[in-house]
């Protein structure tokens, strides 16, 4: 359970950092992170894509490298408000944002080819297909049920998966031939690790030795203490978990943990043990026995498989640095003096040319459905812009870039915005070019500021709102979170009982017991209930409410949370932090200003949306305004079914 419900610790006085606005045209998503406005918190940049694409059938010929487009393919892939995005429109964007991965695995792709046909190694249609359905069939699923999965959930269609994914690894493991071979003791290191014995565990990691020997001491003189003091001293992410790691397998991780682990005894803390950098110490908690799994002959076949192909992983890098070492490879998209030199040329590889018209075709297949509704995002800002006279410019994407460093980056030395490194650290983290950043993310941050303008209000309320969220008083609690109603009016029950008339260190004792016993959410459920304190406007008003109206050693009613349901026991009220309204006000302002202006821009977006009419010709689908029905529009070049 996150929180806006439980909220984590308070955030200290100082400049706040918040991430520019990155549209990627996909604005609408930030309604749900802007949901509330009071809570200092940095903002994301970003935003999750989803995909989907029509079923195809799976290439006759997966051998051959992709095809060349086609006379037949849609000169038109959609309209918006009765205006054409031709294919050549989506090819230009697919190349300036996947054109240079898409090549990279093309060139790949043509190496095996070349490769397996110097070596006449053949991959057939029903080696691909057979793999298929074994591939299915290992987790169950039908195959046409299966590839109908990953086009939804993956958004890659069955022609995409068996092309790209299954013909190379089928080619990759037959150039890898005897080195994918699989020994007996391979195959028994492999059953241990699935079906041996586990040691549970938890974890302390400090950073030196010193240290470690210390916590190391404190720990074997009293091992009750082991989880508390992974809390205070861990650097490990288990110490939120007070140190309980996954249960340590043999084989799987560091031999020299794993050792130390089967070899202790139950309570038993471990010496201090030195991995890479850090010094690790754990406490065995008990073991888990070994899974009754006979090894026969159908078990031995998939730890077989299992092992082959995490040698692949491996054996596939060498094979590729034996092609590549002796291949002769232009590339000619990335380098615009070669790309003068040979229009209409992506790559050549060992003579054989890929053309440019290939690249896009391969683009879109990957991508297509993906920036086509990128691009029909742009186009709806485009007419709204130029309906409202509203002109966008070079120097208003300057000022917008200046803007997003100044709050997201650290200032120059004279206390100027970083651009430069602010610029430099986006197009690294992000993989773009400075182009694509400002026409894909900074254009439309602009764009829809100005088509809902900057009459964002502030009131005196929301300020207040806001200091009392960051600098007031919290409420200390314990809770217990479940998914079920009737679970936890019994829970509920048990608590009332067990710390009535009792001590308050025996009723949060009590109440702790119940948490690790029956709280759903595992962090709640390995903390014994612990959560951060609760602030004021935090986004849950019912359960704030009653928290703040706790006193200590109370018991809250049974409080609705979504769907889920949490009990509080109250442990106190923190203080409030002393620091003058005056001297964070406009820390507080500037981030209500902006999580206001995020959500104005969110549902302006999603009002163009509404109002548009859309023939997406990629994804056969249509869009109409409810007020505005009207018979479907065809492509000039194909039919489309719908």
């Amino acid at each position: 359970m996150t929180q806006q419900t439980l909220r984590p610790e308070r955030p200290r006085v100082t400049r706040l950092r918040l991430g520019m606005l990155v549209c990627g045209l996909g604005v609408a998503i930030v309604a749900a992170a802007a949901r509330y406005y009071w809570g200092l918190s940095p903002a994301s940049a970003g935003s999750p894509r989803t995909r989907t694409a029509s079923p195809t059938k799976a290439p006759d010929r997966p051998t051959e490298a992709p095809a060349v487009a086609t006379p037949t393919q849609q000169k038109i892939v959609a309209t918006v408000n009765g205006e054409r995005i031709s294919r050549e429109d989506l090819a230009r964007d697919c190349l300036r944002r996947h054109g240079k991965e898409v090549l990279e695995r093309l060139v790949n792709k043509y190496l095996i080819t070349q490769e397996c046909a110097r070596r006449n190694i053949e991959v057939t249609p029903s080696e691909v297909n057979a793999e298929l359905e074994r591939l299915a069939g290992r987790f169950g699923w039908p195959t046409d049920q299966w590839l109908k999965m990953l086009q939804k959930e993956r958004g890659i269609t069955p022609e995409q998966y068996a092309n790209d994914i299954i013909w190379p690894t089928l080619a990759m493991r037959k150039l890898a031939g005897e080195r994918l071979q699989v020994s007996d003791a391979e195959i028994q290191e492999e059953y241990e690790k699935c079906y041996g014995a586990a040691v549970k565990a938890r974890l302390i990691v400090c950073s030196n030795r010193e240290q470690a020997e210390s916590v190391r001491a404190e720990a074997a003189a009293n091992p009750e203490s082991f989880g508390d003091l992974a809390k205070q001293y861990s650097t490990d992410p288990s110490a939120s978990l007070k140190g309980l790691i996954h249960p340590i397998r043999q084989h799987m991780g560091d031999e020299q943990i794993e050792q130390v682990a089967f070899n202790m005894k139950d309570g038993e803390v471990s010496p201090v043990i030195s991995v890479a950098n850090q010094c690790a110490i754990i406490k065995r908690e008990g073991l888990v026995e070994a899974r009754d799994v006979p090894l026969n002959e159908q078990l031995r076949g998939s730890l077989e498989e299992i092992i082959r192909e995490r040698k692949l992983e491996h054996v596939a890098t060498g094979v590729f640095a034996e092609m590549q070492k002796d291949a002769q490879v232009v590339n000619v998209f990335n380098d615009p003096s070669k790309a003068r030199e040979m229009p209409g040329v992506a790559a050549v590889i060992n003579g054989q040319q890929i053309t440019l018209r290939e690249l896009a075709e391969s683009c879109i297949d990957r991508n297509g459905r993906q920036v086509l509704q990128e691009v029909i995002h742009r186009r709806l800002l485009e007419q709204a812009c130029k309906k409202a006279n509203i002109t966008v410019t070079d120097a208003d994407l300057d000022a917008e870039i200046a803007r997003a460093a100044a709050l997201s980056y650290p200032a120059n030395a004279d206390g100027s915005p970083n651009v430069k490194g602010w610029l430099n650290m986006i197009t690294e983290q992000q993989g773009i070019s400075l182009e694509s950043y400002r026409h894909d993310s900074v254009w439309p941050s602009v764009a829809l500021k100005k088509l809902v303008g900057m009459k964002i209000e502030v009131t005196q309320e929301d300020l207040k709102k806001g200091f009392e969220a960051n600098y007031g008083p919290r409420v200390r609690c314990r809770a217990i979170i479940m998914d079920n109603l009737r679970r936890a009016q019994q829970v509920w029950d048990m608590a009332r009982k067990g710390i009535d008339g009792k001590p308050m260190e025996q009723a949060e004792a009590r109440f702790a017991d119940l948490a690790e016993q029956y709280s759903t959410e595992p962090a709640s459920r390995a903390l014994r209930g612990e959560v951060p304190p609760i602030q004021r406007h935090g986004g849950q008003p019912v359960m704030e409410k009653e928290a703040f109206e706790l006193k200590r050693g109370e018991l809250s009613s049974l409080i609705q949370v979504d769907s889920r349901y949490v009990i509080l026991f109250c442990l106190g009220q923190t203080d409030p932090v002393e620091v003058d309204f005056a001297s964070v006000r406009d820390l507080i302002y500037q981030d209500i200003h902006e999580k206001k202006l995020r959500l104005a821009m969110a549902e302006g977006f999603e009002q163009l949306q509404q109002q548009a009419t859309v023939d997406n010709y990629l994804e056969g689908s249509s869009h109409t305004p409810k007020s505005a029905a009207r018979p479907p529009e065809m492509p000039p070049s194909a039919p489309v079914t719908r």
